[in-house]
């Protein structure tokens, strides 16, 4: 466990964060957001803040993040609507991709998200998120030639009980060029390999949940490792 933090210099997230983002829910549209300006430019702060604190403390155990800025692995609180039938136009949560080079790397290294919305629906996750082709037939190759390195890692204590088991949309059969009856065909069929851990907002408002984000992005190091490694 990841002990020796000191409160004293990390960042924790306020709680008027979480109460702007359950207004925004009740009241998404552009008139009030304008008149809440301020309100959000506070929260966005807050998080920044909490996220920058987080990547200056996992590049002690990643060191490839080393000079990462927090602002160049946030989003957009801004809904992209330009082709979805759902016209919202703000997200109601805040979320950071801690990943080499930045977030728009996302679709090329396994990384740290950060999810923060109200209604304990606030989380940690990692993995591959819907890998393009490229990165999924090399993720599918290294299962097949180390699958006893993912499944150690996936089933090491510590991981099941922050995540419980690798997650992601899965194919049907055995993908193409693998046997229906290899060792590992239930890892080798998934699409995306994600873990989570979800914490409720007094979690994320309490002075532990910094330690305990950081520990679960411990935790996780090995398989964004595996998953990285092609």
């Amino acid at each position: 466990m990841l002990n020796t933090i000191n409160i004293e210099f990390m960042n924790l997230i306020e709680r008027p964060t979480l109460e702007f983002l359950s207004d925004l829910k009740k009241n998404n549209y552009r008139d009030w957001f304008r008149k809440n300006r301020k309100r959000y430019e506070e929260a966005r702060s807050d998080f920044e803040s909490f996220v920058q604190s987080l990547i200056n403390e996992i590049s002690a155990f990643d060191p490839i993040l080393k000079g990462l800025e927090a602002k160049s692995c946030t989003y957009r609180i801004n809904r992209d609507i330009r082709f979805s039938s759902d016209k919202t136009l703000y997200k109601t949560h805040l979320g950071a991709f801690i990943v080499r080079g930045g977030k728009n790397n996302g679709d090329r290294f396994a990384g740290y998200y950060i999810h923060v919305e109200p209604g304990s629906k606030s989380m940690t996750a990692g993995g591959a998120y819907m890998p393009p082709a490229q990165w999924l037939s090399a993720i599918r190759g290294k299962i097949d030639e180390e699958g006893d390195r993912l499944a150690n890692i996936i089933h090491e204590r510590e991981f099941v009980r922050l995540f419980g088991e690798v997650e992601g949309e899965k194919l049907k059969s055995a993908p193409k060029g693998y046997p229906k009856d290899h060792r590992y065909i239930e890892y080798l069929k998934l699409k995306s390999l994600l873990v989570s851990k979800l914490y409720s907002d007094r979690e994320v408002t309490g002075k532990e949940w910094f330690s305990k984000v950081l520990e679960a992005c411990r935790v996780m190091k090995p398989l964004n490792d595996f998953l990285n490694d092609y």
